[in-house]
């Protein structure tokens, strides 16, 4: 991010023949999945460094109260639903430039083996995470190369990384969604896009792993049992800031973070 120079803050120092940096509160942002979670916590995040922000998410009651509490932009929409989304694109870019997109809608939904696997939640977390994100990404990209300067982030999941038992859906679909990101990065770099995964390990949040399981509050809270500090929804969205914040001309390819007690996907501290 673009600051002015005063003795406590650095300067921001843009590469000799490079273009001058606009500030971001130049820019505009897409983050879906913006109604709770991670998806909140980033819309708070990037409109407090100055960010133009749209939040996009199904659940309108919750992105008003979010609208009126950061300023942000709030417009309803279901990635999972390509009118919803064609309805969505020409709205926004009929309204100013697009800069980034954070497709951060998605989730988790069962935690089965595969020998008792439920065919609907794979589906479910399929449609939603990489059909999704292909959406959003294909009826942004005009506005976003027409930007000059436009970044697509993903937030996939440290789950990407390494297969665990029960975690065969969730671990293929973001498998399917870092693809998606770096087939994206080796198409896009000639349009000045950057393209950027963040993939956090255990994060605690008010829904994710409560959906995940039903809606059973006790399995939902013996995941961080003994995990005194798992990462938070804003510690996730700081990530999110600053790859976004970062000069246009660096891409972070993949930032993953994990709370100390996770040492890997199969290792975590507790008690």
């Amino acid at each position: 991010m673009n600051t002015h120079s005063t003795p406590d803050t650095p300067v921001t120092r843009t590469p000799l023949g490079a273009p001058a940096e606009p500030a971001p509160s130049a820019l505009r942002v897409v983050v879906t999945g913006a109604s709770s979670g991670i998806g909140a916590a980033t819309v708070r995040a990037l409109r407090g460094d100055g960010w133009d922000v749209v939040a996009a998410a199904r659940r309108t009651e919750r992105l008003a109260a979010l609208a009126e509490e950061t300023g942000a932009v709030p417009m309803t929409l279901d990635v999972t639903d390509q009118v919803s989304v064609d309805a969505f694109a020409a709205e926004i870019t009929a309204t100013g430039a697009v800069h980034a997109l954070v497709n951060n809608a998605g989730g988790a939904f069962g935690a089965d083996r595969v020998g008792e696997s439920v065919t609907a939640d794979w589906e479910r977390m399929y449609s939603v995470n990489v059909l999704g994100s292909m959406r959003m990404t294909r009826a942004l990209l005009p506005a976003l190369r027409d930007s000059g300067q436009g970044s697509v982030l993903f937030l996939t999941s440290t789950a990407a990384l390494a297969a665990y038992e029960g975690g065969a859906g969730y671990c293929g679909v973001k498998a399917a969604q870092v693809s998606l990101a770096r087939s994206l990065r080796l198409e896009e770099a000639e349009n000045n896009i950057r393209v950027i995964e963040v993939s956090p390990g255990m994060v605690r949040t008010e829904e994710f792993s409560l959906n995940r399981l039903g809606g059973d509050r006790t399995a939902a809270d013996k995941v961080y049992a003994g995990v005194e500090y798992p990462l938070t929804a804003d510690d996730v969205a700081q990530a999110v800031a600053f790859t976004l914040n970062a000069p246009h001309h660096m891409n972070i390819d993949q930032l993953v973070l994990r709370p100390l007690a996770q040492a890997a996907n199969h290792k975590v501290l507790r008690g």
